[in-house]
């Protein structure tokens, strides 16, 4: 038998986590959107509903796709506003770390 996995509404942490998230995505693809920042926008546009809507094992994956928006050569941080980009990258670290440590609990 195959151990159930809880859904998201069961993690209120984690899925507080992933919607704090996606609304720093939303900022981030509206302002890709008026900088016209195609790449940027393209990139970012369906991460929002990735994190405010997949369920919690979709979530690592949303979230890294997401942090990988802040190379050391090449950033979203570059092009976007900082303010809400350090924001997006601080928060998909901390839906990260909640992950991480649901899932060495569940061990």
């Amino acid at each position: 038998m195959t151990p159930r996995t809880p859904s998201r509404h069961e993690l209120p942490e984690i899925d507080e986590a992933g919607l704090a998230a996606a609304r720093c995505a939303d900022r981030l693809l509206a302002a890709a959107r008026t900088l016209g920042s195609a790449r940027w926008e393209a990139f970012l546009a369906p991460l929002p509903d990735r994190l405010r809507d997949g369920p919690p094992a979709e979530l690592r994956a949303a979230a890294r796709r997401g942090r990988a928006a802040f190379g050391a050569k090449d950033s979203i941080a570059d092009v976007l506003p900082w303010e809400d980009a350090m924001a997006f990258r601080d928060a998909l670290d901390r839906l990260l770390k909640l992950l991480l440590r649901h899932e060495a609990a569940e061990r």
